[in-house]
């Protein structure tokens, strides 16, 4: 391995030499494992490794970058003045030039702690732990199919700035997951259900995948998708809705985490999934939720998928409100977003996907705050005479402003009585964000609070991809529009 500090000093004093009043380095290394499987066989290993650096530099006002996989102290130098080169350029067409707000020098390492490193798990331990989920499953009868899954990334990065900061981190995410298929060898009809409990992904080691419950929950996880197959369809119209963790991740992802992206509402993302209607003129104005509706932002919650120490402007991360009772007052912003909106201090959310990519903000931890009760998932249900709960996410529409919106889910309960009496299918409902937030009028405690992410969210041109999680406990929303989805035809 090279000498990281040393060339990233060199490079740094060689972008200031050449008149650049800021400059940052960052090495990048990538390492991703994944193991799939289908049925009795394996289906693909993965395996790759890329590492490489970038050279982000300031002058007259204007960003410049570059970037090389080449690690010799000459070519890290010889990128340098091309990213200075770049400024110099870019300083021609800059209307407004970047201001940066101010941050301290740290000289630190951070890791996502893990007790077993999932790069050196034999490969056929992995491949029998989820040949093993896969026979179990398909123990149960109508089960016909099961396909599984682990993903393992691991993402090393050593950032250096002309500020001082010299910051080393690595973190280590994984992912397990397996789909159980029911089908209907009479009719030609199947159902799918995912286990979408405790395989969620994390920042964790491989003890996240032998903690999780896979084969001892493979049979029920069967017995829902027999039970979902032979489920009557939903009825259409106003109703209450239970919303799961598993579920409820997707819909604060999609109606809060992308809306109070500043860029976005400012209009500077645009053509990768819209603006946003959560526009600054709202901001401390605009009743997002109801008064039981607190979401908070953070890079800081053990296990979440967007948690590191510091952010690639080397801002310390921390944890913030987006909506507070109800009340918008938050932003996602970066060092050179800041005084956009009048505020003296980065929030931490510059992010680059690789050693190639520019960072930009992107994404952190998006979660809704658990109720002062703590009420258990059950609480919720036993609190409730007539609702659906869903559980899982699926397929969603929302449109370019972030307002109106479609979600479905992978299992759905019909609660009667405070109870779960019967399995529906078909279940989708729409809404706009401020009408769903505001309907919110039960929020589950602690006991129900838990984390769902993705490892791929996207965002920019040209695309990059960040993970990031979304905690949350079990909530009740009033009087939801719920829609059919079904398009076999109809099923009583």
């Amino acid at each position: 391995m090279p000498d990281h500090r040393s060339l990233c000093d060199g490079a740094v004093d060689t972008a200031k030499k050449k008149g650049a009043s800021y400059a940052d380095v960052r090495f990048h290394r990538w390492r991703r494992r994944s193991v799939r499987t289908r049925e009795d066989h394996v289906t693909g290993i993965g395996s790759s490794q890329e590492m490489g650096f970038g050279i982000r530099v300031l002058k007259n006002g204007a960003w410049g970058f570059a970037a090389s996989s080449i690690l010799t102290k000459d070519e890290v130098d010889r990128a340098a003045v091309r990213a200075v080169a770049m400024a110099e350029a870019n300083a021609r067409s800059v209307r407004r030039p970047v201001v940066l707000a101010p941050v301290p020098a740290y000289d630190d390492v951070w890791q996502t702690p893990i007790v077993k490193d999932p790069f050196k798990v034999p490969l056929k331990s992995m491949v029998d732990l989820l040949l093993a989920v896969n026979a179990e499953a398909l123990k149960v009868r109508g089960a016909k199919f099961c396909s599984s899954s682990v993903e393992a990334m691991n993402e090393w990065k050593y950032f250096v700035s002309s500020e001082g900061s010299h910051i080393e981190q690595e973190i280590t995410r994984i992912a397990p997951s397996y789909e159980v298929t029911a089908v209907d060898t009479a009719g030609g009809d199947f159902a799918q259900r995912a286990h979408d409990v405790s395989g969620m992904p994390r920042q964790a080691g491989y003890e996240l995948v032998e903690n999780a419950r896979l084969v001892e929950d493979a049979r029920r996880v069967a017995e829902e998708a027999v039970e979902k197959l032979k489920a009557p369809s939903v009825t259409p119209g106003k109703r209450t809705l239970i919303l799961d963790p598993s579920h409820l991740w997707l819909t604060i992802h999609e109606s809060v985490g992308h809306p109070t992206e500043l860029d976005r509402a400012l209009g500077y993302e645009a053509n990768f999934a819209g603006t946003s209607f959560a526009t600054p003129e709202k901001l401390g104005r605009l009743q997002y939720g109801s008064p039981l509706c607190t979401i908070y932002a953070d890079r800081t919650t053990p296990g979440a998928l967007a948690t590191c120490g510091y952010d690639d402007d080397g801002v310390r991360t921390g944890q913030w409100d987006l909506i507070r009772k109800g009340l918008f007052i938050g932003y996602q912003t970066t060092r050179d977003q800041a005084a956009w909106i009048r505020e003296t201090a980065s929030r931490g959310c510059s992010y680059a996907e690789d050693f190639g990519s520019f960072p930009f903000q992107r994404m952190p931890n998006v979660s809704l705050m658990p109720g002062d009760k703590d009420l258990s998932t059950d609480d919720v249900i036993a609190a409730t005479d007539d609702g659906i709960y869903i559980q899982g996410n699926a397929s969603y529409s929302i449109d370019q402003q972030r307002y109106n919106f479609q979600f479905s889910g992978r299992f759905f309960w019909e609660v009667k009585g405070g109870k779960k009496v019967r399995a529906l299918r078909d279940v989708g409902y729409q809404s706009n964000t401020v009408e769903f937030w505001n309907s919110l009028d039960l929020v589950g405690g602690r006991r129900s609070w838990a984390l769902g992410g993705s490892m791929n969210d996207g965002k920019g041109e040209p695309s990059q991809s960040n993970a990031v999680s979304h905690g949350c406990p079990t909530s009740r929303f009033r009087n939801v529009n719920v829609i059919n989805t079904n398009t076999r035809g109809k099923k009583s």
